[in-house]
């Protein structure tokens, strides 16, 4: 895989020698903060269609003939400089840009420069920076990327209370989240009502629903790509929130001024400190509290060298009395180098490490018995970005990563290890190669290949061979380290966007994906206890193929955004549990899983309003996600349980006043796919309930109106504050969290369904403050 790499960076390297233009580089930064401008443009005066956009760090470069040129720098919200360069031989240009002084009067929705989403070859992406999200109302007055991330069109919500989410039709499971590189296995904390992403120390977040960069793989549906901000090199600040269930405080400021900086982003909520006012005994002495940790640091070393250090820690409590403890939490921690090898080639190397692990405990003392499982990844990747000239950008690189699967320990006070299931390992590598070319000023694509590979390892145990009925068909020994169940194969990438007009395109992508890690949970959401299992002589990598196609048009001057994407993917190697499956630290819960396929498709609708006193979208989903096994349903398609068919978001928000900010969500989605029982009938004495098809019966429709309204201070030079009031389900709609059933007594051969709800009218109070 190296030599590979080498191979292809000597290639690049004769193309270097060769090159006659002259090259313009440089980083691009916020003049008031010093972080990188991701995204922001560089663009030619005098030659219409030529420029450049900043990479994820602040770097651009631009290759053009000798000259003298006007440079545009630009970024949306910052005010533009004006440049003009005599370019007679390479040179480097650094430009900080100031934010631009608006009017409170007008809102701005999205961080992207204004047509974007015309020009750029890229569709089926989501993209939101945690300024624009924080005046609209969300659950308890926690502003979440997630959660307004499941108000744009194709992502979908698991659930009432859950901080899972499905994209596209695909599983929980088949979203890649990272955080600064780092894989985040579990986003959800108190069970799904909150995202483990304090917005305070995001810079931005990004996910890709369809036509996804060579860079990325690992899961079939999509990628959600966050960046942590990496925090003030000219002065100490320092921001905040006081609210209802939970606090947050961020502190960041210059190691050294101008050079390097940190961040520190702590948040912890507080619904256990209320328990202790309770009159009853159980509540007094139960805990119910999660917290998180962000931390960051950078250093720029020279003009070429830059190096970062990240980290999240996480972890959540549940506790009731001293009966039961629940706890599980993330940690994830990336060193990076960045380094300009010369004005055209930017290298990125990155040192990554993650942990999700969970434990729970029954009773207490010498009665006390529990179960702790987790995963966890060491990984290596380099990525190369190569300016070939202004209509070639070339991406390459490889990563390695090490699995650590500890499916499950039972233990007790009395003796240590009661029962520990053998720790399962594996290596996962890829290598890739990107070019974003510019056929015309009309045709620009996108395209590249991912070649990824995966293989099991031996752990001095046997490896057993299932068929379809579950029966041991082979057992081998392998010793520890030794590669087996060798997977892998090639992953094409290509997207097309073609310029109907100024204000118009067309795009097309299709793109593959290689998933070898594989989530088994019996919910659509995301549990703590769900479990991660690699692919194995039993268990196939799944493979998903997606092609989409959309239309976009921009009106009044790019004050109006308008799309239609629909979207087709088939899914193969699915995998489910078989009816009646036993799951309880099952050894070899592999026989219990059954093998199948699955499609989905649907088309999405989206008009935003970017610009104004009133601003906001509306999106609607159509989409089906139905899954096929022999041994379910008789082997005919059903829903999966993601299978949402209509989906409607409304969002608006309105500057009243310098002060006053209003805004206001609706949502709508038809219900999930579930399976109910049906009937009851007795064998021998006893009653066996009996259950409609896989996933035959539906949930009832879910909607909800929440409200918000945030009141601005008058602004210093040194302090700013405001507060945030907002109501969550205004109407008191009494959505379904869950159904259950009982025997009606009037008629024993049927069941009542009892439908349980979590929320109905919840007020909330923030205070936010930054000085």
């Amino acid at each position: 895989m190296i030599k590979i790499n080498l191979t292809v960076l000597m290639l690049f390297w004769g193309a270097f020698l060769s090159a006659q233009k002259s090259t313009v580089s440089g980083t691009l930064k916020d003049a008031a903060s010093g972080e990188d401008l991701i995204a922001a443009t560089v663009i030619v005066k005098e030659l219409k269609g030529i420029g450049a956009v900043a990479n994820v760090y602040g770097f651009y470069s631009l290759s053009l003939q000798a000259g003298t040129y006007t440079l545009i720098y630009s970024s949306l919200g910052y005010t533009s400089i004006e440049k003009k360069v005599v370019l007679t031989e390479s040179t480097q240009i650094n430009i900080e840009l100031a934010e631009t002084a608006t009017s409170l009067n007008e809102f701005v929705v999205t961080s992207e420069n204004e047509n974007k989403n015309i020009s750029k070859i890229e569709m089926g992406i989501e993209k939101i920076s945690p300024k624009s999200i924080e005046t609209i109302p969300v659950l308890l007055g926690e502003k979440d990327v997630i959660k307004t991330l499941t108000l744009t069109p194709g992502i979908k919500s698991a659930g009432e209370g859950s901080g899972g989410f499905s994209v596209r039709g695909g599983g929980v499971g088949q979203n890649l989240i990272l955080l600064d590189e780092s894989v985040v296995y579990n986003a959800s904390h108190l069970l799904g009502f909150f995202s483990v992403f304090n917005s305070d120390a995001l810079k931005d977040a990004t996910l890709y629903k369809g036509g996804s960069p060579a860079e990325f793989g690992g899961r079939g549906s999509s990628v959600m790509n966050i960046t942590m901000r990496d925090g003030n090199n000219k002065k100490f600040t320092a921001s905040g929130g006081l609210g209802v269930i939970a606090s947050r405080l961020t502190i960041e400021g210059p190691i050294v001024k101008n050079k390097s900086s940190f961040i520190i982003s702590a948040r912890r909520s507080y619904a256990d400190m209320f328990l202790k006012f309770s009159k009853k005994e159980e509540l007094k002495s139960s805990r119910l509290y999660f917290y998180d940790l962000n931390l960051k640091a950078n250093y720029q070393i020279n003009q070429k060298n830059r190096i970062y250090l990240s980290g999240y820690f996480g972890k959540d409590v549940l506790a009731i009395k001293k009966q039961f403890l629940f706890d599980w939490g993330n940690i994830t921690g990336t060193i990076r180098w960045n380094y300009l090898l010369n004005d055209k080639l930017f290298l990125n190397t990155s040192f990554i490490a993650s942990k999700y692990n969970y434990q729970y405990k029954i009773g207490e003392k010498k009665d006390a018995f529990g179960v702790k499982a987790f995963i966890q990844d060491y990984s290596l990747k380099q990525d190369y970005s190569y300016f070939k000239d202004d209509k070639n950008t070339i991406k390459f690189g490889f990563n390695a990563i090490h699995h650590t699967f500890a499916p499950g320990e039972l233990f007790s006070d009395t003796e240590q290890i009661a029962l520990k299931l053998k720790n399962k390992e594996a290596i996962e590598g890829a290598v890739y190669l990107q070019n974003e070319q510019k056929i015309t000023g009309l045709l620009s694509l996108q395209y590249g290949v991912r070649y990824s590979l995966f293989y099991s390892m031996g752990n001095n145990d046997t490896v057993k061979s299932f068929n379809n009925e579950g029966e041991i068909t082979d057992v081998n020994y392998y010793e520890k380290g030794k590669l087996i169940n060798y997977a892998g194969g090639f992953s094409p990438r290509i997207s097309a966007k073609y310029l109907l007009n100024e204000t118009s395109s067309l795009k097309l992508s299709y793109n593959r994906n290689y998933q070898y890690l594989h989530l088994l949970s019996n919910s659509a959401s995301s549990d703590p206890t769900d479990a991660w299992v690699p692919s194995s002589n039993n268990i196939k990598p799944q493979i998903i193929d997606q092609v989409a196609l959309g239309w976009f048009k921009n009106y009044k001057e790019n004050r109006y955004q308008f799309s239609v994407e629909g979207y087709y993917k088939n899914l193969q190697n699915q995998i489910d549990y078989k009816n009646g499956a036993d799951l309880f630290l099952n050894g070899d819960v592999e026989k219990e899983l059954v093998y199948g396929k699955g499609i989905a498709y649907g088309t999405e609708f989206y008009l935003k309003k970017k610009k104004g006193k009133f601003t906001g979208w509306v999106s609607y989903t159509y989409s089906r996600s139905l899954r096929k096994f022999e041994k379910i349903n008789k082997g005919k398609y059903y829903p999966a349980r993601q299978d949402i068919v209509h989906d409607i978001s409304l969002v608006g928000m309105y500057k009243l006043s310098e002060r006053w900010a209003l805004s206001a969500t609706w949502v709508y989605s038809s219900g999930i796919a579930a399976t109910f029982p049906q009937g009851k009938y007795e064998i021998e004495g006893v009653v066996v309930p009996s259950y409609s098809d896989r996933n035959g019966a539906r949930f009832p429709a879910y909607h909800r109106l929440d409200l918000g309204a945030t009141l601005y201070s008058k602004k210093t030079a040194k302090f700013e504050s405001s507060w945030n009031f907002s109501v969550y389900n205004a109407y008191g709609r009494a959505n379904a969290f869950s159904i259950a059933f009982k025997q009606n007594p009037e008629n024993p051969s049927e069941n009542i369904a009892e439908q349980t709800s979590l929320f109905k009218i919840i007020p909330s109070i923030t205070y936010n403050f930054n000085f």
